[in-house]
């Protein structure tokens, strides 16, 4: 049997204080990878520019802001990769969103420090188009975050910049791995404290407002591409995970902030001329990676989407052409930086502030 590898890079392993869900013999079920950056990498950016729009009247205009938000990706110090994606949020507002990855914090400063980035984000027609813009960035250091991917051949988010790859993994397929597979988790519980809170302007449109996050707030992107799916699969996928995963999706969406889920967007990618693409992911924001923890260990919309997963890759006898993925980060409060323009107060990390 191939020797397992350990999600964690050997140059961030250490001597454990906590201890693992797993015994050292364990062996999961089917195989999985993680990405590898380099051993020089020491804090990645992870960056959600967004722009909301409402009504089919205002989609090119919406679409046109994007394309230029996109656009500033090529200038020096842009980032090493980006997706682009859509989300009809709960109050039926769209939401555009270009998502980059950087793995050199200096660059990114760089690049936003650009007057066709900055003054153009600080313009005050951007209060003024009828559309809301946000940008939600986070900037975990390399102990603070994982990735998961069941293939080993592609590589989504902020695994495309990372470039390198693991061996197939001990650390999956067992409740608890996610915070196993955190560099950080070997000695540090990562427990949520403090409060979001506004630190500037008022949750309402019309305004620019700031919203500061709290001490190991946790960040998940997980997705799925269905593109190379035929026959059984195509259909397993389409007809009964997919509605069981939107449920799950639209709980968090509309009922998350009493669990611990501040925001969560079930988007599509788009192409780009803006097009769907046959891919898509959870982004969700969350008080703690326990109150993440608790909701996919114990939650019926949750334990119903891991059942129908399971039941999907054992009638495919784990032969899957479905790609998935996941990206998870517990942020130290001076790793975040939230800021809404014009945008309604449920969006993002607003959610449930204005009350």
């Amino acid at each position: 049997m191939e020797t397992l590898d350990s999600a964690i890079a050997e140059h961030l392993r250490c001597p454990r204080t906590r201890h693992r869900r797993v015994e050292d013999d364990y062996a999961p079920p089917y195989p999985a990878w993680s990405a590898r950056a380099a051993t020089s990498v020491e804090q990645v950016v992870m960056g959600y520019f967004g722009v909301q729009s409402r009504g089919p009247q205002m989609q090119g205009r919406a679409c046109a802001a994007l394309m230029k938000i996109a656009a500033g990706f090529a200038l020096a110090d842009g980032p090493g990769h980006h997706d682009l994606a859509h989300y009809v949020d709960a109050e039926g507002f769209d939401n555009m969103i270009a998502i980059a990855y950087w793995d050199d914090p200096a660059a990114h400063a760089r690049w936003s420090a650009t007057p066709q980035v900055d003054a153009w984000w600080q313009a005050d027609e951007r209060l003024h188009e009828g559309l809301g813009y946000f940008r939600e960035i986070v900037s975990p250091r390399v102990e603070h975050y994982e990735t998961l991917f069941n293939t080993p051949d592609r590589f989504e988010g902020v695994g495309v910049v990372m470039g390198g790859l693991s061996a197939p993994l001990q650390e999956h397929a067992y409740w608890g791995s996610m915070r196993d597979r955190i560099p950080l988790s070997q000695t540090d519980a990562m427990s949520a404290s403090g409060a979001r809170r506004v630190i500037a302007g008022a949750p309402a449109p019309g305004q620019r407002v700031q919203v500061a996050g709290h001490e190991n707030l946790a960040v998940i992107r997980s997705g799925q591409e269905w593109t190379e799916t035929t026959g059984q699969e195509r259909k397993l996928y389409l007809e009964e995970m997919e509605p069981v995963l939107r449920e799950g999706m639209e709980f968090l969406r509309d009922q998350g902030l009493a669990i611990g889920c501040y925001s969560n967007r079930y988007m599509n990618h788009l192409d780009a001329s803006g097009a769907p693409l046959q891919k898509s992911f959870g982004l969700s924001y969350w008080h703690s990676l326990a109150d993440m923890e608790r909701w996919a260990e114990s939650h019926p919309t949750h334990v119903a989407i891991f059942g129908g997963f399971m039941r999907y890759v054992q009638a495919l006898d784990f032969q899957l052409q479905l790609r998935v993925y996941h990206e998870v980060s517990v942020l130290k409060a001076d790793e975040q930086s939230y800021e809404y323009v014009n945008c309604h107060p449920g969006t993002g990390l607003l959610n449930g502030l204005a009350a």
